[in-house]
């Protein structure tokens, strides 16, 4: 079965990135028709991430690898056309002391693949594959936008983190503040899901976001878990962000509902920036993580950043708690990310 999702991702996904790209190009060279002598290359945009981990684990065991590289090109029309597509390539080099793999684990991912069309000077429409909007980190876990090597579990094991469908979305003022929506709705279930992630379906919510001294969120979220008895879930969230010379202060928590309103799950981080100098910050993590067909898990996180330049990023941290597993490491964790 494994080989099989692994023909269908190295042969369908770069089938309909390349089918994108061509529709990209021929929507430029449509719109630009009354233009004189407009380049069909105008208005695209390519560049990419990449980012190198390390982790030393309790026992002694060091792992590390090329952990992904995504690639990332961008169109605009000069009215109200907008294409994003994000491939991803992930885990195409890794290492530890008795092995080193080219391409063994690796997987091809499509993180966004989307058309924006706007309807309105408050209104924007979205079709096609993008990152759910629940939460913050979410929406900026790229690697060389967030502070650690690690991601806390609560914003990757409770809900979707991408679907396919569409999304309404909008922003407007709202005395000094700025205040932001979406509305979206999952069209088509994943056609292929890589063995570590939970299948999602049937994935509806909406999020809004009020922007100021300090920025909140408000997610909520309906859908089902891909297993046997399909159970729906309800799920709300609460997040914010606090930024002030250098400083930064956020945090994130959710709490799943099946449909008797028994308890489906729940989790939250709270997580420090302190800036320490010559563009070093410390960092600091406390989180936990609940969901009943998984053991309860508590971490904590002690770390420093490196911000070399806007595109550049050096890690290091040391991550303690609860028992080790596949999704959420332990012991001392490094990584380099750079922006392309």
């Amino acid at each position: 079965m494994h080989r099989v999702v692994m023909l269908r991702a190295v042969f369908i996904e770069p089938l309909l990135f390349l089918l994108c790209v061509t529709m990209a190009m021929f929507m430029q060279t449509a719109f630009a028709a009354d233009a004189d002598e407009v380049s069909p290359w105008e208005n695209v945009s390519l560049g990419g991430y990449s980012n190198a981990e390390m982790n030393v684990h309790p026992s002694g065991k060091v792992e590390g690898a090329i952990n992904e590289i995504g690639i990332l090109l961008s169109w605009e029309n000069n009215s109200r056309f907008h294409f994003l597509t994000e491939l991803d390539i992930d885990r195409p080099i890794s290492f530890n002391k008795d092995d080193t793999s080219i391409g063994k684990d690796s997987y091809l991912n499509i993180e966004r693949l989307y058309l924006d069309y706007n309807l309105s000077e408050k209104l924007n429409a979205r079709v096609g594959r993008f990152l759910t909007p629940a939460g913050r980190w979410n929406l900026v876990h790229a690697e060389p936008l967030v502070w650690t090597t690690t991601r806390p579990l609560v914003t990757s094991r409770l809900f979707p983190t991408a679907i396919n469908g569409l999304m309404f979305y909008g922003a407007s003022p709202l005395a000094n503040n700025a205040f932001e929506y979406s509305f979206y709705l999952e069209t088509l279930k994943d056609q292929i899901v890589n063995h570590e992630e939970i299948p999602f379906e049937d994935t509806k919510g909406a999020r809004f976001t009020l922007s100021g001294n300090v920025n909140w969120g408000l997610s909520l979220l309906e859908f089902r878990e891909n297993i046997p008895n399909s159970p729906e879930f309800h799920m709300v969230g609460l997040d914010f962000l606090v930024q002030r010379q250098g400083w930064e202060f956020s945090g994130e928590v959710f709490q799943r509902y099946y449909n008797n309103y028994s308890n489906g799950g729940s989790g939250a981080y709270l997580q420090g920036v302190a800036p320490l100098g010559n563009q070093w910050f410390a960092v600091a993590r406390i989180e936990n993580y609940i969901r009943p067909e998984e053991s309860s898990t508590a971490r904590w996180l002690i770390g420093s950043a490196w911000r070399m330049s806007p595109s550049k990023i050096l890690k290091i941290e040391y991550v303690g708690g609860d028992k080790e597993s596949t999704e959420s490491p332990k012991g001392l964790l490094a990584s380099f990310s750079i922006l392309f």
